[in-house]
């Protein structure tokens, strides 16, 4: 069976991402893929809106990249932030911040934007996408029992949909749940298709 992106089988795609969740997702698209991760300052302008931060990140990860790229390289970038009333929840520094986080998300809605930047040597283009999830009521207890069995100091908002609190937290979505998890496939494989 041919790859709906077959015609891409001579590019060398780069994925600028350390992370498992985005890297099993572009794989789900029958990509093949290096992993090749830049760090740079994820400092984010205090007079940057919430709402363009995740592009802004993106775009800054895709701008960043160290090396030049070649005629045959596809560089792809993320990013995801968590909104709560015009306020982004980033990655939580330790248990009691990610405890805080997760409280704050408890029995209300709140705004998952990722944006996924796709750049090769000639053009450069940044996809959004916005999902609202709400979650039911939670305890203190389940709160600590998902921290100290999870650890979530990687994530921004300080949950995994795909874990535990999502399995039993969440109660709606409203969006793309791959965009939540941090990486909007269906835009990402609608944007390869035409490149």
């Amino acid at each position: 069976m041919k790859p709906f992106l077959s015609k891409l089988s001579d590019r060398r795609i780069i994925l600028a991402s350390n992370s498992p969740r985005r890297q099993a997702l572009l794989r789900g698209l029958e990509l093949e893929f290096e992993v090749r991760v830049n760090s740079i300052d994820e400092t984010i302008p205090a007079d940057l809106p919430a709402e363009y931060a995740a592009a802004f990140l993106s775009r800054l990860k895709a701008e960043g990249y160290p090396d030049p790229l070649a005629p045959d390289e596809i560089l792809i970038t993320a990013d995801t932030v968590v909104i709560v009333n015009g306020r982004i929840l980033g990655k939580p520094n330790s248990e009691k911040e990610a405890f805080e986080m997760i409280k704050s998300l408890s029995g209300t809605s709140h705004t998952v934007m990722t944006a996924v930047t796709i750049k090769d040597h000639k053009k450069s283009v940044t996809l959004e996408d916005e999902a609202k999830v709400t979650f039911r009521f939670l305890d203190e207890e389940e709160i600590w029992h998902y921290v100290r069995n999870y650890a979530p100091f990687d994530k921004a908002g300080a949950y995994g949909i795909q874990e535990w609190i999502g399995f039993t937290g969440v109660s709606s979505i409203e969006g793309s749940y791959f965009t939540v998890m941090g990486f909007p496939q269906h835009l990402v494989y609608q944007q390869l298709k035409k490149w």
